[in-house]
Protein backbone atom coordinates (compact mmCIF):
# COMPACT_ATOMS: atom_id res chain seq x y z
CA UNK A 1 0.00 0.00 0.00
CA UNK A 2 1.40 3.37 -1.02
CA UNK A 3 0.20 6.81 -1.41
CA UNK A 4 -0.75 8.13 -4.76
CA UNK A 5 1.82 9.42 -6.80
CA UNK A 6 1.76 13.60 -8.05
CA UNK A 7 -0.76 14.28 -11.44
CA UNK A 8 1.69 15.83 -14.32
CA UNK A 9 -0.39 17.93 -16.54
CA UNK A 10 1.41 20.87 -17.76
CA UNK A 11 1.97 19.00 -21.39
CA UNK A 12 -1.45 18.82 -21.32
CA UNK A 13 -2.74 22.19 -21.45
CA UNK A 14 -1.48 23.36 -25.39
CA UNK A 15 -3.81 20.35 -26.56
CA UNK A 16 -6.18 21.44 -24.24
CA UNK A 17 -6.83 25.38 -25.99
CA UNK A 18 -6.33 23.57 -29.26
CA UNK A 19 -9.53 21.78 -28.47
CA UNK A 20 -11.11 24.90 -27.35
CA UNK A 21 -10.17 27.04 -29.94
CA UNK A 22 -10.91 24.90 -32.76
CA UNK A 23 -14.24 24.50 -31.40
CA UNK A 24 -14.82 28.75 -31.29
CA UNK A 25 -14.17 29.63 -34.21
CA UNK A 26 -16.67 26.73 -35.13
CA UNK A 27 -19.13 28.63 -33.53
CA UNK A 28 -22.41 30.42 -34.64
CA UNK A 29 -23.40 33.72 -32.89
CA UNK A 30 -26.51 31.67 -31.13
CA UNK A 31 -24.10 29.16 -30.21
CA UNK A 32 -22.18 31.97 -28.12
CA UNK A 33 -24.94 32.82 -26.67
CA UNK A 34 -26.62 29.68 -26.01
CA UNK A 35 -27.23 29.33 -22.00
CA UNK A 36 -24.78 26.39 -19.73
CA UNK A 37 -25.42 24.69 -16.85
CA UNK A 38 -23.37 27.58 -14.70
CA UNK A 39 -26.36 30.20 -13.52
CA UNK A 40 -26.80 32.87 -15.22
CA UNK A 41 -23.04 31.85 -17.70
CA UNK A 42 -23.74 31.89 -21.56
CA UNK A 43 -21.64 29.82 -23.58
CA UNK A 44 -19.40 33.43 -24.03
CA UNK A 45 -19.64 33.89 -20.41
CA UNK A 46 -17.40 30.76 -19.86
CA UNK A 47 -14.84 31.27 -22.61
CA UNK A 48 -14.77 34.92 -21.19
CA UNK A 49 -14.28 33.27 -17.51
CA UNK A 50 -11.32 30.96 -18.98
CA UNK A 51 -9.58 34.09 -20.24
CA UNK A 52 -9.46 35.93 -17.15
CA UNK A 53 -7.98 32.95 -15.60
CA UNK A 54 -4.97 32.92 -18.52
CA UNK A 55 -4.51 36.75 -17.50
CA UNK A 56 -5.07 36.21 -13.56
CA UNK A 57 -2.36 33.63 -13.52
CA UNK A 58 0.24 35.26 -15.89
CA UNK A 59 0.07 38.93 -13.75
CA UNK A 60 0.09 37.28 -10.42
CA UNK A 61 2.45 34.17 -11.18
CA UNK A 62 4.53 35.24 -13.97
CA UNK A 63 4.74 39.25 -13.52
CA UNK A 64 4.29 39.59 -9.51
CA UNK A 65 1.24 41.73 -10.10
CA UNK A 66 -1.64 41.44 -7.95
CA UNK A 67 -3.81 44.29 -8.95
CA UNK A 68 -5.31 45.69 -5.94
CA UNK A 69 -5.21 44.54 -2.43
CA UNK A 70 -7.99 41.63 -1.63
CA UNK A 71 -10.00 42.28 1.59
CA UNK A 72 -9.46 40.82 4.64
CA UNK A 73 -10.17 37.05 4.08
CA UNK A 74 -10.54 35.10 7.61
CA UNK A 75 -12.62 31.83 6.40
CA UNK A 76 -13.04 29.91 3.33
CA UNK A 77 -16.38 31.19 2.24
CA UNK A 78 -14.73 34.51 2.41
CA UNK A 79 -12.58 33.48 -0.21
CA UNK A 80 -15.65 32.20 -2.46
CA UNK A 81 -17.03 35.14 -2.14
CA UNK A 82 -14.37 37.18 -3.35
CA UNK A 83 -13.39 35.37 -5.97
CA UNK A 84 -17.28 35.23 -6.92
CA UNK A 85 -17.36 39.19 -7.24
CA UNK A 86 -14.04 39.23 -9.00
CA UNK A 87 -15.79 36.78 -11.72
CA UNK A 88 -19.15 38.76 -11.84
CA UNK A 89 -17.06 42.26 -12.91
CA UNK A 90 -14.85 40.30 -15.40
CA UNK A 91 -17.80 38.88 -17.36
CA UNK A 92 -19.63 42.07 -16.87
CA UNK A 93 -17.09 43.96 -18.41
CA UNK A 94 -16.25 41.52 -21.18
CA UNK A 95 -19.99 41.79 -22.46
CA UNK A 96 -18.34 44.82 -25.06
CA UNK A 97 -16.01 42.19 -26.48
CA UNK A 98 -16.15 40.41 -29.94
CA UNK A 99 -16.25 36.46 -30.30
CA UNK A 100 -13.59 37.67 -32.69
CA UNK A 101 -10.85 39.48 -30.19
CA UNK A 102 -12.52 36.75 -27.24
CA UNK A 103 -10.49 33.74 -29.44
CA UNK A 104 -7.53 36.42 -30.23
CA UNK A 105 -6.61 36.75 -26.45
CA UNK A 106 -7.73 33.27 -25.62
CA UNK A 107 -5.00 32.12 -28.27
CA UNK A 108 -2.49 34.49 -27.24
CA UNK A 109 -2.66 33.92 -23.61
CA UNK A 110 -3.22 30.46 -23.41
CA UNK A 111 -0.45 30.13 -25.14
CA UNK A 112 1.98 32.40 -22.77
CA UNK A 113 0.33 30.43 -19.88
CA UNK A 114 1.46 27.26 -20.95
CA UNK A 115 5.01 27.91 -21.55
CA UNK A 116 5.13 29.32 -18.07
CA UNK A 117 3.45 26.39 -16.40
CA UNK A 118 6.93 24.23 -17.86
CA UNK A 119 9.47 26.64 -15.81
CA UNK A 120 7.82 25.82 -12.77
CA UNK A 121 9.74 23.58 -10.76
CA UNK A 122 7.35 20.90 -10.03
CA UNK A 123 8.24 19.73 -6.44
CA UNK A 124 8.88 23.70 -5.17
CA UNK A 125 5.69 25.04 -3.41
CA UNK A 126 3.04 26.97 -4.83
CA UNK A 127 2.26 30.15 -4.87
CA UNK A 128 -1.42 29.51 -4.07
CA UNK A 129 -2.13 26.43 -2.26
CA UNK A 130 -5.53 23.91 -3.28
CA UNK A 131 -7.51 25.27 -0.87
CA UNK A 132 -10.69 22.57 -2.07
CA UNK A 133 -8.62 19.70 -0.94
CA UNK A 134 -7.82 21.49 2.42
CA UNK A 135 -4.39 21.72 1.82
CA UNK A 136 -2.32 25.19 3.30
CA UNK A 137 0.74 24.76 0.90
CA UNK A 138 0.58 22.46 -2.14
CA UNK A 139 3.16 21.85 -4.60
CA UNK A 140 3.59 22.97 -7.87
CA UNK A 141 2.23 20.12 -9.39
CA UNK A 142 -0.91 20.38 -7.07
CA UNK A 143 -1.78 23.76 -8.08
CA UNK A 144 -0.94 23.06 -12.12
CA UNK A 145 -2.86 19.84 -12.21
CA UNK A 146 -5.71 21.96 -10.16
CA UNK A 147 -5.71 24.68 -13.01
CA UNK A 148 -6.00 21.72 -15.50
CA UNK A 149 -9.24 20.84 -14.01
CA UNK A 150 -10.49 24.42 -14.10
CA UNK A 151 -9.17 24.58 -18.21
CA UNK A 152 -11.14 20.92 -18.47
CA UNK A 153 -14.40 21.54 -16.47
CA UNK A 154 -15.24 25.01 -17.79
CA UNK A 155 -14.35 23.70 -21.36
CA UNK A 156 -16.48 20.74 -21.06
CA UNK A 157 -19.64 22.86 -19.87
CA UNK A 158 -19.54 24.62 -23.01
CA UNK A 159 -19.40 21.43 -25.04
CA UNK A 160 -22.45 20.19 -22.85
CA UNK A 161 -24.59 23.11 -24.21
CA UNK A 162 -23.14 22.64 -27.17
CA UNK A 163 -23.81 18.29 -27.53
CA UNK A 164 -19.97 18.31 -28.49
CA UNK A 165 -18.47 16.68 -24.59
CA UNK A 166 -17.36 13.50 -26.08
CA UNK A 167 -13.19 14.97 -27.28
CA UNK A 168 -12.62 15.99 -23.48
CA UNK A 169 -14.13 12.20 -22.65
CA UNK A 170 -11.00 10.53 -23.77
CA UNK A 171 -8.74 9.08 -21.10
CA UNK A 172 -5.83 10.92 -21.86
CA UNK A 173 -7.98 14.00 -21.16
CA UNK A 174 -10.41 12.97 -18.66
CA UNK A 175 -8.50 11.18 -16.45
CA UNK A 176 -6.43 13.68 -15.16
CA UNK A 177 -9.25 15.78 -14.37
CA UNK A 178 -10.71 13.13 -12.39
CA UNK A 179 -7.30 11.93 -11.00
CA UNK A 180 -6.76 15.47 -9.32
CA UNK A 181 -10.47 16.05 -8.32
CA UNK A 182 -10.21 13.01 -5.78
CA UNK A 183 -7.25 14.38 -3.90
CA UNK A 184 -10.29 16.15 -2.68
CA UNK A 185 -11.30 12.92 -0.84
CA UNK A 186 -9.18 12.74 2.08
CA UNK A 187 -10.12 16.45 2.93
CA UNK A 188 -13.91 15.94 2.43
CA UNK A 189 -13.71 12.41 4.76
CA UNK A 190 -11.62 14.09 7.60
CA UNK A 191 -14.79 14.71 10.13
CA UNK A 192 -16.13 11.01 8.93
CA UNK A 193 -15.30 8.70 12.16
CA UNK A 194 -14.37 4.98 10.15
CA UNK A 195 -12.91 1.70 11.68
CA UNK A 196 -9.27 1.73 11.80
CA UNK A 197 -8.02 -0.77 8.71
CA UNK A 198 -11.04 0.24 6.88
CA UNK A 199 -11.21 0.78 3.04
CA UNK A 200 -13.58 2.55 1.13
CA UNK A 201 -13.65 2.07 -3.12
CA UNK A 202 -14.48 4.42 -5.55
CA UNK A 203 -14.99 3.76 -9.09
CA UNK A 204 -15.63 5.82 -12.16
CA UNK A 205 -16.95 4.12 -15.23
CA UNK A 206 -15.99 4.09 -18.82
CA UNK A 207 -12.87 4.00 -20.96
CA UNK A 208 -11.57 7.06 -19.06
CA UNK A 209 -12.30 6.33 -15.64
CA UNK A 210 -10.43 4.40 -12.45
CA UNK A 211 -10.31 3.22 -9.39
CA UNK A 212 -9.54 5.35 -6.13
CA UNK A 213 -8.80 3.78 -2.19
CA UNK A 214 -9.48 5.49 1.02
CA UNK A 215 -8.25 3.85 3.85
CA UNK A 216 -8.61 4.48 7.36
CA UNK A 217 -5.56 4.53 10.17
CA UNK A 218 -7.68 4.85 12.80
CA UNK A 219 -7.43 8.88 12.78
CA UNK A 220 -7.16 9.87 9.39
CA UNK A 221 -8.72 9.02 5.86
CA UNK A 222 -5.52 8.03 3.54
CA UNK A 223 -5.93 8.05 -0.28
CA UNK A 224 -4.09 4.85 -1.23
CA UNK A 225 -3.18 3.47 -4.84
CA UNK A 226 -4.07 -0.48 -3.72
CA UNK A 227 -6.14 -1.98 -0.80
CA UNK A 228 -5.11 -4.97 1.45
CA UNK A 229 -8.93 -6.27 2.37
CA UNK A 230 -12.43 -5.74 0.83
CA UNK A 231 -13.95 -2.88 1.07
CA UNK A 232 -16.01 -1.65 3.80
CA UNK A 233 -18.22 0.01 0.79
CA UNK A 234 -18.23 0.68 -3.15
CA UNK A 235 -18.96 3.72 -4.90
CA UNK A 236 -19.40 3.70 -8.33
CA UNK A 237 -20.28 6.99 -10.40
CA UNK A 238 -21.09 6.90 -13.93
CA UNK A 239 -18.84 8.62 -16.00
CA UNK A 240 -20.49 11.59 -17.50
CA UNK A 241 -21.81 12.41 -13.94
CA UNK A 242 -18.52 12.58 -12.23
CA UNK A 243 -16.81 16.03 -13.14
CA UNK A 244 -20.60 17.72 -12.25
CA UNK A 245 -20.46 16.41 -9.40
CA UNK A 246 -17.47 17.54 -8.45
CA UNK A 247 -18.19 21.05 -9.94
CA UNK A 248 -21.38 21.71 -8.48
CA UNK A 249 -22.70 21.25 -11.96
CA UNK A 250 -25.49 18.54 -10.91
CA UNK A 251 -28.16 18.45 -8.10
CA UNK A 252 -27.59 15.60 -5.12
CA UNK A 253 -30.96 14.28 -5.98
CA UNK A 254 -30.00 13.82 -9.60
CA UNK A 255 -26.40 12.57 -8.74
CA UNK A 256 -27.91 10.28 -6.93
CA UNK A 257 -29.33 8.24 -9.51
CA UNK A 258 -26.07 7.76 -11.63
CA UNK A 259 -24.34 6.49 -8.36
CA UNK A 260 -24.66 3.01 -6.98
CA UNK A 261 -23.51 2.13 -3.21
CA UNK A 262 -22.86 -1.22 -1.62
CA UNK A 263 -21.46 -1.74 1.91
CA UNK A 264 -21.35 0.75 4.25
CA UNK A 265 -24.09 3.41 2.92
CA UNK A 266 -23.55 6.21 5.00
CA UNK A 267 -19.63 6.22 3.84
CA UNK A 268 -20.21 6.32 0.34
CA UNK A 269 -22.88 8.92 0.41
CA UNK A 270 -20.33 11.35 1.85
CA UNK A 271 -19.05 11.83 -1.53
CA UNK A 272 -22.22 13.58 -2.81
CA UNK A 273 -21.27 16.47 -1.45
CA UNK A 274 -17.48 16.58 -2.50
CA UNK A 275 -16.54 19.44 -4.47
CA UNK A 276 -12.91 19.68 -6.21
CA UNK A 277 -13.77 23.47 -7.16
CA UNK A 278 -13.36 26.69 -5.06
CA UNK A 279 -17.43 26.80 -4.28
Amino acid sequence: MQSVEPIITAHLFPKLDEALIKLLKSLSLEEWNRKTIVPKWTVKDIAVHLLDGNIRALSMLRDSYLGQDAPKINSYQDLVNYLNELNADWIKAMKRVSPVVLIDLLEKTGKEYSDFITTLNLEEKATFSVAWAGEEESKNWFHIAREYTEKWHHQQQIRLALGKEEVLYQREFYFPHLDTSMRALPHHYKDVEGEKNEYIHFHITGKAGGDWFLYYDGKHWILVDEIKTNPVCKVEIEYKIAWRLFTKGISKSEAQKNINIKGKKELGEKILDMLAVMA
